[in-house]
């Protein structure tokens, strides 16, 4: 088992407005996340059909990497502001066992 440890989030979104709000939020968000060494991906999704809707997919080397966003001011402000655009939030968190890895760095 390699050390990668993942998350999935799905967030819903309160209608249009929020959505946009939402999304400039996380853009503003990302400037500060494309600097943290242990994230390796952190992408934003929007599922086919559900406009209302953003999934998130985010690797991280390892446990502490993540907890290292989560420290993060960055990180803090998002968690803070997100809830007023938002319904709803489901979190799965994922322990790497394999797979391909950005930049030629594969899981085993």
């Amino acid at each position: 088992m390699t050390s990668g440890y993942a998350l999935v989030v799905r967030f819903t979104t309160r209608d249009a407005d929020a959505a946009q709000q939402f999304d400039a939020l996380v853009a503003r968000t990302i400037e500060g996340i494309r600097s943290e060494p242990g994230t390796l991906v952190y992408v934003v999704h929007v599922p086919e059909g559900e406009p209302l809707v953003r999934v998130f997919y985010e690797l991280y080397a390892d446990r502490d990497a993540f907890q290292a966003h989560e420290n993060q001011h960055h990180t803090k402000h998002f968690l803070k502001e997100r809830e007023q655009h938002l319904t709803s939030t489901e979190v799965t968190f994922l322990n790497e066992t394999v797979g391909k890895r950005p930049a030629g760095k594969e899981g085993t």
